[in-house]
């Protein structure tokens, strides 16, 4: 079942997707190499709590940590430890926080230092994707003009959409109806309409769209080992078009590359 939110219902979520922002820009000053993922997540759990938010994604079904922290060929759900950041890489910060009874979840890919310019290039189809499915975000629209302009921005590029996650709707619940695919046919999936909140997130790989999903349950990575971006907003559908909820800030409003 689809839920539409209210206008003080958007207003809340957005309240959070305030806070989704400033924890991804916050986590995203301290990346650097040498930094465990333990150490962002820790620093992530207490900058949420800090500013009267949860930490979603502890203990959703089980998930250990804060945040998802998803390195290199890590395409999502990577699980926070020892695992030191080098000089090169590709780090996902997925963030999930609760505020005030309502959800907002937004994730942003950054590169270390000096990246290598197909790395680079990935990063900014995977942005450029998300920003061509928001468009779509309209009322009157379906669900897979979102996913069809996704798929069309990132396979002519050369790269793969991960067909086997979608994105989906958020606000009340982490996880709602509708499934938002990042591939698919124009005119197709549940319509459009005013007071909907919707997670558009492309994940999309430098490689083959297969994954492989670790032992541990949640760790998701490229079965060949390419390298992976993960960009996602929450959008709400309005009469005035697509808002986004978790507009970025800070480091992440800059640009995908620390320095």
């Amino acid at each position: 079942m689809i839920i539409r939110k209210s206008q003080r219902e958007i207003e809340k979520i957005a309240g959070a997707g305030a806070l989704v922002a400033e924890t991804i820009a916050h986590v995203g000053s301290l990346i650097a190499p040498g930094v465990t993922t333990a150490e962002l997540d820790d620093a992530a759990g207490r900058f949420i709590r800090e500013h009267r938010g949860l930490p979603t994604s502890l203990g959703y079904k089980g998930y250990p940590a804060a945040i998802c922290i998803s390195p290199n060929d890590v395409v999502v759900h990577g699980i926070p430890g020892d695992y030191e950041v080098g000089e090169g890489d590709l780090v996902t910060i997925d963030v999930g926080v609760t505020l005030d009874g309502y959800i907002a979840d937004s994730a942003y890919t950054f590169g270390v230092g000096e990246i290598d310019g197909e790395a680079q290039r990935l990063l900014d189809v995977g942005q450029d994707a998300l920003e061509t499915g928001i468009e779509q975000a309209r009322i009157g629209n379906h669900v897979e003009d979102i996913s069809h302009a996704v798929q069309t921005v990132v396979e002519e590029a050369g790269f793969s959409v991960v067909r086997s996650l979608v994105g989906h709707g958020v606000g009340r619940h982490y996880h709602e109806d509708p499934h938002i695919p990042n591939f698919g046919q124009r005119g197709r999936g549940p319509r459009l309409s005013e007071g909907m909140t919707i997670a558009i997130e492309p994940m999309i790989t430098a490689g083959g769209a297969d994954i492989v999903v670790a032992d541990d349950g949640w760790t998701i990575t490229s079965a060949d080992g390419s390298l992976a971006a993960h960009f996602e907003h929450t959008v709400a559908i309005t009469g005035d078009g697509p808002r986004i909820l978790t507009p970025r800030v800070g480091v992440a409003a800059r640009g995908p590359v620390l320095r």
